[in-house]
């Protein structure tokens, strides 16, 4: 083991399960409708049934590892849905709640999507016209709706979620349960990518609720060792449980 090893052994990062958001999303923009029927913060959206259910199942895939593979360190949004799916993860893994080190961090929070928030992209066009037109020139990395934030902003506030990490829970086996736009995010961080790279990833293919993108400590790669690439975007663990497999974005946000 490398005494100058500043990662994790290993970082998984999930979505979190579908939501009543993700349903109503859906529903809404079927209807062609301008704005999704949800009457509640965002922060306080939960888990649809089958989120919960997916949840379960990637608690379950968690609990097959022996104990010294698991997670001893779980950060979560603050979200409720984020915050649910970690608790019922760990549940089914039966990884008791006072074994592992669990933190929720704000910086681990949904995208702000500001004015644009339960907007559908046809009561974006309608409402906002000049704010489709603006995003559409400068495109999601750059573009900041009014209250909102870019992709630059999310990646900011990761970048000292990184300098946490690399500080506190080195050579730990730490979980992050946040959100599609963070766990891309994350991604474009850790496996340095440009603009482009990570816009052409996050267009290919959304990020399925309670998949796993996860990554292991080598000690080869670089001067010191880094954080490999092992899995991502991983499903598995729902197919195997016969859990269906859900991709929908968030409720109250911006279209792709």
């Amino acid at each position: 083991m490398s005494e100058s090893q500043k990662w994790p052994n290993a970082l998984w990062i999930v979505r979190h399960g579908e939501s009543a958001g993700n349903v109503a999303r859906d529903a809404a923009e079927a209807a062609g409708h301008h704005v999704i029927d949800i009457a509640m913060r965002d922060v306080d959206v939960p888990l649809s049934a089958l989120g919960e259910r997916q949840s379960a199942a990637l608690g379950r895939w968690f609990g097959k590892m022996s104990e010294d593979e698991r997670p001893d360190v779980v950060l979560v949004s603050p979200y409720l849905r984020a915050r649910t799916t970690a608790e019922l993860a760990l549940a089914a893994a039966g990884i008791d709640a006072e074994s592992v080190s669990f933190v929720s961090d704000e910086r681990l929070r949904e995208k702000e999507f500001g004015i644009l928030d339960r907007l559908t992209k046809f009561g974006i066009k309608e409402k906002y016209p000049e704010q489709a037109e603006m995003r559409g020139l400068l495109g999601k990395f750059y573009h900041r709706p009014p209250g909102g934030e870019s992709w630059c902003d999310v990646l900011l506030r990761l970048r000292s979620i990184v300098d946490t990490i690399t500080r506190d829970y080195r050579r730990e086996r730490v979980l992050i349960v946040s959100h599609q736009v963070v766990v891309n995010c994350f991604r474009y961080l850790l496996e340095r990518m440009t603009e482009e790279q990570i816009l052409t990833i996050d267009k290919g293919q959304d990020v399925p609720n309670c998949s796993v993108t996860a990554y292991e400590f080598d000690q080869n790669l670089g001067r010191h060792g880094k954080l490999a690439l092992r899995l991502v975007n991983f499903v598995a663990p729902l197919e195997e449980a016969g859990t269906e497999v859900t991709t929908e974005p968030d409720a109250p946000v911006a279209p792709k």
